[in-house]
């Protein structure tokens, strides 16, 4: 299954949740980083547990980050956490999380930190 991906500029994109096989596809697409934005258990068992897709990150040369932000509940401290991940992660990097919102609005609000 293709990964759909928004691709916001030359160096950021997001996707709605992916499966660690997606990663073979995201590497070759390009992406040198990943941060998952999705809590674990989210949407309960069915959904790919964060230890899994970093393993896989992993085995494919991937850097990855986990940071997990619960939906409406943006705090200020996530924020900086991605502002961070943003400037020190090589790029280009993809965000993902239930459905790719998420993760775009807290790269925006990540941006306007400077």
């Amino acid at each position: 299954m293709s990964v759909a991906i928004t691709c916001h500029n030359t160096a950021f994109g997001t996707a709605g949740q992916i499966e660690p096989a997606q990663l073979v596809e995201i590497a070759a697409q390009g992406y040198k980083s990943v941060i998952n934005n999705r809590p674990d258990g989210e949407a309960g068992p069915s959904q790919p547990k964060n230890a899994d897709i970093a393993a896989k990150a992993e085995s494919l040369g991937l850097h990855y980050a986990f940071l997990p932000v619960a939906p409406g509940s943006m705090t200020p401290a996530e924020v900086q956490e991605m502002n961070r991940l943003l400037k020190t992660m090589p790029g280009p990097i993809l965000a993902f999380c239930r459905s790719g919102a998420r993760s775009t609005n807290l790269y925006h609000l990540a941006l306007q930190l400077g």
